[in-house]
């Protein structure tokens, strides 16, 4: 799949090579877990699926969500790291580190980073995914022998649910 994000009317484009399912309620890793119920942060979790939930972590970084089930229930998919398909000059361009460029590899290798490059901000919480500014396309589904499925990382509570799963051996798979 590709996710491709137009803003100020320049188009950046990645195809996913990693993401962390958060399966609902049940789930105590999820903004929506049991413990938190439904809150304004994330009421876009609870909508249709094929929606956005944008949300920012730590205060700094936005973060791109896909909510993946029925309308109520709160699942959705994190977008963790992108291959840079187009854009690439927009995307460093955006990625710049006290005006000093970041190297290629760090440029959507992380959700922060990809929302970064992207140019995705909460503006784009609950934007519906099949149209502008911001789509998810479909694409060639890489070969299962190819991806990795494993424990999400960067969380504490159900971070050994194997929830995780990226493209083995791709350079911009987060660290």
């Amino acid at each position: 799949m590709v996710v491709m994000s137009v803003v100020d009317d320049v188009e950046t484009a990645g195809r996913i090579v990693e993401t962390e399912a958060y399966v609902g309620p049940h789930d105590d890793a999820s903004h929506a877990a049991a413990r938190t119920g439904r809150t304004l942060r994330n009421e876009s979790m609870f909508g249709a699926p094929g929606i956005a939930y944008v949300y920012r972590i730590y205060g700094i970084h936005w973060c791109l969500n896909v909510v993946t089930d029925s309308v109520d229930f709160p699942a959705a998919v994190l977008i963790r790291a992108l291959e840079p398909v187009s854009g690439l000059e927009e995307m460093r361009r955006r990625r710049m580190v006290r005006g000093k460029p970041v190297s290629d590899q760090a440029l959507t290798s992380g959700p922060g980073r990809l929302a970064q490059a992207l140019g995705i901000t909460g503006v784009l919480d609950a934007h519906p995914l099949d149209r502008p500014p911001l789509v998810v396309l479909p694409g060639d589904p890489p070969e299962a022998a190819d991806v990795i499925q494993g424990p999400r990382i960067g969380i504490t509570r159900a971070a050994d649910w194997p929830l995780r799963f990226h493209i083995r051996g791709n350079r911009w798979v987060s660290r």
